[in-house]
C-alpha cells in the first residue's frame, strides 16, 4: 500500500478528507480508483489503513479502517550538521539520511562552502528540502520526516552545540590520531549524537579550533578522500552500526 502524510488525520465517522498535493497525486498521478487501500501519516508516529471512497480533483474522501504499529525510533538521536553543497548532493544527503533513521540536518555556511543563499530564495529552498524528506520518508516507510532546519551561520552552530551534552565528532581529513571506532571504544555513549561535515573544500583549521572548542572530537575515516555526500552517509552507517538501531538484534541491546 502506498504511503501518504496528511497534516492531521482528522477522522469523522470514521472518514477523512485529503486535500492538497497529496490530493492531487492520488487522483492524476497514481490514478486511484475508489476501494483502493492506502496508508494514512500524521507526520507524528501514527499511521492507519485506510480505504478510498471518493476521489475528485481537489479532495479524497477515504474511511479509516484502523491503526498501524509503526517501527520503533531509534533511542539514538542522530543529527548531522551538514556544510551547504550543490542542490542535487544536499538532496542526496537528506534522502539518505532519511533511510538511515536520522533524526534532523542542519545545513550550515562555512568559510569554503560554494553555494550561498540569498533571504529571497531561502523560502523555496527550505519547501524543497521539506519535500525532499517527506517523499523520502513516504517511500522508506518512515512515520516522522526527517527533520531539515533552516540554514545556520558558523556562529550559531557553535552557539547551539556549545552546551549540548552529546557525542559530538567532526570529520576532518587532516586527523592522524583518532577514527570514529576510537572515539566509540573510548567514550560513554549517550543518546545523542552530532555529526559535522565539511564542505568540497574542507574546513579550515581555525574552523576545526572553534568546533573543538564546542566539544567536538575530529575524526578521521581514513586515507580515502571522500565527496561530502558520502562522508556524511558514511558516518550516518557507522554511528546507527555501532550504537544505534542498524540490525537485526538492536531492539535487544
Amino acid at each position: 500500500m502506498r504511503n501518504f502524510f496528511v497534516e492531521e488525520i482528522a477522522a469523522i465517522d470514521g472518514s477523512c478528507r485529503i486535500t492538497g498535493a497529496e490530493a492531487r497525486h492520488i487522483s492524476r498521478v497514481l490514478r486511484m480508483r475508489p476501494g483502493d487501500r492506502l496508508i494514512l501519516m500524521d507526520k507524528k508516529g501514527s499511521s492507519f489503513q485506510a480505504c478510498i471512497e471518493s476521489i475528485t480533483a481537489r479532495q479524497v474522501k477515504v474511511r479509516v479502517e484502523r491503526p498501524l504499529e509503526m517501527p520503533r525510533p531509534s533511542t539514538l538521536k542522530i543529527t548531522l550538521c551538514q556544510a551547504i553543497t550543490k542542490s542535487q548532493s544536499m538532496d542526496y544527503i537528506i534522502q539518505k539520511a532519511s533511510e538511515l533513521g536520522v533524526d534532523c540536518v542542519v545545513p550550515f555556511f562555512s568559510d569554503r562552502s560554494v553555494v550561498r543563499l540569498d533571504q529571497d530564495r531561502l523560502p523555496k529552498k527550505m519547501a524543497h528540502w521539506k519535500g525532499v524528506a517527506e517523499n523520502s520518508a513516504k517511500q522508506c516507510g518512515r512515520a516522522v520526516p526527517i527533520k531539515v532546519e533552516s540554514p545556520s551561520d558558523l556562529s550559531g552552530l557553535l552557539e547551539r552545540w556549545h552546551e549540548m551534552d552529546a557525542l559530538k565528532v567532526i570529520l576532518w581529513e587532516k586527523e592522524e590520531a583518532k577514527d570514529l571506532k576510537t572515539v566509540f571504544r573510548s567514550t560513554r555513549p549517550t543518546g545523542d549524537f552530532a555529526g559535522i561535515i565539511g564542505p568540497e573544500g574542507g574546513f579550515t583549521e581555525n574552523e576545526v579550533d572553534n568546533f573543538m572548542d564546542a566539544g567536538f572530537i575530529p575524526v578521521s575515516l581514513g586515507a580515502r578522500i571522500l565527496r561530502a555526500e558520502t562522508a556524511a552517509i558514511a558516518i550516518a552507517v557507522i554511528v546507527q552500526y555501532e550504537l544505534g538501531d542498524l540490525g537485526l538484534n538492536a531492539e535487544q541491546t
